[in-house]
């Protein structure tokens, strides 16, 4: 939502419906552009006890108690009340200005989702970036006698029937487009300004800059922005995503570069001599846990079968695709260190000798120390889970000293590989 300095929003019962010139139907997203309105336009609201009006507002002067004032809050402005003999909204000094308006009796139109979008990793072309979360995956635990766990190589979840609708805007951070009113109104105009609009994987070939991210649901509902910057252009490894047996793998692994017209790889393309294995060592663990009575008896009060599995899969890809990475151009003194490790040189693949070798010399991120940790106290002892100690050999292998929820932040900085 867009407005001019100072412009004047009211909210008006039905004292003034007489002067009405368009009526709004409830939970109807309505469009305007100053230059094809009359001055100061009026709607008509439709009837209903408890309405929730989105509209735009600055500043109002008035004395009369069923006139209501609208203030904005980052472009934003709502009133909730009761207009059983219907109501109108005055818009006053409109000029040039676009805006839209809304009348819903159930959830606000225009909000902002308070969940973020989620980078995946970046190359010096290539961005891998993924809306919020919109659905959950159900899930029942199996009971005894029938208890049986998901397979190694899981299926890729059914999307949902009538999913939102989303777009993708991006621009480079020095636009100043997180700077502006934060709303889906005034960040979607903005790309006919050049900013890219997309809902698939986004490529461009600026690489070291920095950029700002949105995404807009529905056209009106808004999640970020999230920062991110592009790899060097020395950087060489391709992106790896959309792995059905790692569904938490979105990052760039050091792979040869995948045969044209591929430009990153996923489970269609990934060579079967890294899988393979991955899948057999899945398979194996799965058939040792399957040997303790999971559906009948308690090795613990919190965890089950089903959530060692899980957390044993999330260690075994973070360990099995290393993340490549490059130090950080700059940091702030505050700020962690990556836990980089010394530059490999091309023709060996230290931490896991299934991946084929490169011919390119490359960095990773070590996988965080809580992976392995989960899946330790996630599991029964009897299956011999062991990670090593921060006070001896810890940090040769894994990134040492981060938690759960800043492995990575809205800034696109990443200390060690959550995976």
């Amino acid at each position: 939502m867009r407005t001019l300095p100072r412009s004047l929003w009211y909210l008006i019962h039905a004292i003034l419906a007489i002067n009405a010139q368009e009526s709004l139907t409830l939970n109807t997203l309505y469009s305007f552009s100053g230059a094809s309105l009359s001055s100061d336009p009026t709607f008509s609201l439709p009837q209903a006890q408890q309405l929730t009006f989105l509209v735009n507002n600055n500043t109002a002067s008035t004395s009369t108690t069923d006139v209501f004032e609208i203030p904005l809050q980052s472009g934003f402005g709502n009133w909730t009340g009761t207009a059983q003999q219907g109501g109108s909204l005055v818009v006053q000094n409109v000029g040039q200005t676009s805006f839209q308006v809304a009348a819903s009796t159930g959830a606000l139109v225009h909000e902002l989702i308070p969940a973020l979008p989620f980078l995946g990793d970046t190359t010096n072309t290539q961005a891998l970036i993924f809306s919020p979360p919109i659905s959950p995956i159900e899930s029942s635990p199996s009971m005894y006698p029938n208890y049986t766990l998901p397979p190694a190589n899981l299926s890729i979840p059914s999307p949902p029937s009538s999913p939102p609708a989303f777009s993708l805007v991006i621009a480079p951070t020095s636009s100043g487009l997180a700077s502006g009113m934060q709303t889906a109104c005034s960040i979607n105009s903005t790309s006919s300004s050049g900013l890219v609009v997309s809902n698939d994987l986004w490529l461009r070939n600026n690489y070291g800059t920095n950029y700002t991210a949105y995404v807009i649901q529905d056209q009106v509902k808004l999640s970020g922005p999230i920062y991110f910057t592009t790899k060097s252009p020395s950087f060489p490894c391709p992106l790896v995503h959309s792995l059905p047996f790692c569904p938490s793998t979105s990052y760039a692994v050091p792979l040869p570069f995948p045969q044209s017209p591929a430009s990153s790889y996923d489970s269609s393309n990934l060579p079967q001599s890294v899988s393979d294995p991955l899948l057999q060592y899945m398979t194996n663990f799965t058939t040792m846990l399957l040997t303790f009575a999971c559906g009948r008896d308690l090795y613990s009060p919190l965890q089950t079968c089903e959530s060692c599995q899980e957390a044993y899969r999330t260690w075994l890809c973070s360990v099995s695709f290393p993340r490549c990475a490059e130090p950080p151009s700059s940091s702030s003194p505050s700020s962690p260190t990556p836990a980089l490790t010394l530059p490999q040189n091309g023709g060996s693949n230290a931490r896991n000798h299934f991946l084929p070798n490169v011919t390119f010399s490359y960095q990773t991120v070590l996988p965080c120390l809580e992976v392995c940790s989960a899946a330790d106290r996630s599991c029964p002892t009897f299956l011999g889970m062991k990670c090593p100690t921060p006070r001896f050999n810890a940090a040769s292998s894994y990134g040492v000293g981060f938690i759960d929820d800043v492995e990575q932040d809205r800034w696109g900085n990443v200390w060690c590989n959550p995976s």
